[in-house]
């Protein structure tokens, strides 16, 4: 079985069992967290496409833990100006992992 999902304005694919890292949440360590935003559920050959959203349907998933991306150079140059700046930038994340999907 598995579920399309819209959290942190994306879209991921999940199934149960399957740990996922998302756009941070605030939602402590070891909580639960449920997503009512499931745009299609599929079951074998059996699939359920919501207009926009699977009525009814969510999917359940536990707070594993928060934390930070590795950082990302940003580098913005122009030519010829003697000119150069250098950025960096880590996003947050919350690393979930999913338990069940209710369709």
């Amino acid at each position: 079985m598995y579920a399309v999902i819209v959290t942190g304005g994306k879209q991921y694919k999940v199934a149960p069992g399957e740990y996922l890292k998302i756009e941070k949440l605030e939602i402590a360590t070891g909580e639960s967290v449920t997503f009512d935003r499931v745009l299609l559920v599929g079951n074998g050959d059996d699939v359920n496409i919501g207009a926009p959203v699977v009525p009814g349907a969510t999917v359940v998933a536990e707070v594993i833990s928060q934390g930070r991306h590795d950082k990302i150079r940003i580098i913005k140059f122009r030519r010829r100006k003697h000119h150069m700046k250098r950025m960096g930038h880590r996003q947050w994340y919350t690393e979930i992992k999913i338990t069940g999907i209710q369709a």
